[in-house]
């Protein structure tokens, strides 16, 4: 199934959230409306509020505090794009120039910060404190996880824990948020909120795991960015590390230069390296079975339209092309 198959029970909805995105956005400062509308609407699967509106779902009618929320999650995800862009000197993203490369690295970061703040706005609008308690938890996990990241470049000799650490703190508490919040809003019990939060956290994992493998082999027409980015900034992925516990000590020693310094002058013999070594293999299955933990988790909610979808949705994270 495509995207806009699985997400088509929440059609009417996504339309609602750009709606609360395009006029929440707007400043009496031009030059945040135009940085902020590129990378807006630059394109994006809109997978995190989505997870948000179909969660919402399963306890009761998507309601216009589901839009709002989808859309403050979705403007955090924003925000950390354009800082990312700039810590990670990145020049094309969804197959567009990135905008720190059209407006420049202070517009980006300060425009990044505008959108986060307009964020905490809307959410104190909301009226919530379990739901400010929960994004204001989350952003600060993933400024940690921004950091922990930036510590770990160039660093080869990187146990996978810590890696996954990175994972979860920076990309997958994101998802687990957007989880939590829908069944929140909703009116689920703790329990259920515990476990949609769980279920958020997996999805996220796989998420990035995925990403991790496409970084390697994706098409980068359909990937929307440069094959070997992440190699390119020296970050060792998953992918990498089994390569380099796997491989021959050539094979070990290309891999280890190429993170240690950075660049792509040896993304063939990398390639290669991941390729005999199955590594790509490896960590899609281990993205699977992410997914697999988090459906055990709902098998006791109650059968709809959105848990289908939301289902589906999780299928697509482990066998997307982009």
């Amino acid at each position: 199934m495509t995207l806009s198959t699985i997400l088509s029970p929440i059609k009417s909805d996504l339309l609602a959230v750009n709606e609360v995105i395009r006029a929440s956005l707007h400043s009496e400062v031009p030059l945040v409306n135009q940085v902020a509308g590129h990378i807006i609407q630059g394109g994006g699967k809109r997978l995190r509020p989505s997870t948000l509106l179909l969660v919402g779902g399963l306890f009761g009618p998507v309601r216009k505090e589901h839009h709002e929320l989808a859309a403050v999650i979705e403007f955090i995800h924003t925000a950390t794009l354009l800082h990312d862009d700039v810590v990670d000197q990145s020049t094309k993203r969804r197959n567009h120039k990135t905008a720190n490369t059209i407006f420049g690295n202070a517009a980006s970061v300060l425009v990044g910060d505008f959108i986060y703040s307009r964020a905490f706005q809307m959410m104190v609008k909301i009226n919530h404190m379990k739901v400010m308690e929960v994004l204001a938890n989350t952003t600060n996990t993933i400024a940690e996880g921004e950091v922990l990241q930036l510590l770990n470049i160039h660093n080869a000799s990187i146990e996978d824990e810590d890696y996954l650490k990175v994972v979860y703190y920076k990309t997958a508490k994101l998802f687990e948020s957007a989880a939590e919040l829908g069944a929140i809003i909703g009116g689920a019990d703790d329990n259920d909120i515990k476990v949609l939060a769980q279920f958020g956290k997996y999805m996220g994992i796989a998420f990035q795991l995925i990403d991790d493998v496409l970084d390697l082999s994706g098409n980068p027409e359909e990937i929307g960015k440069n094959l070997g980015d992440d190699l390119a900034e020296g970050k060792p992925t998953l992918p990498l590390l089994y390569a380099m516990k796997k491989g021959s000590d050539e094979q070990k020693n290309i891999i280890r230069a190429a993170i240690e310094n950075g660049g792509l002058t040896e993304l063939e013999s990398v390639l290669n390296a991941v390729k005999e070594t199955k590594a790509l293999e490896y960590v899609r299955e281990l993205a699977k079975e992410e997914i697999e933990k988090g459906e055990k988790l709902i098998q006791h909610i109650t059968s709809s339209v959105y848990k289908d979808a939301l289902l589906a949705l999780t299928q697509f994270v482990t066998t997307r092309d982009y």
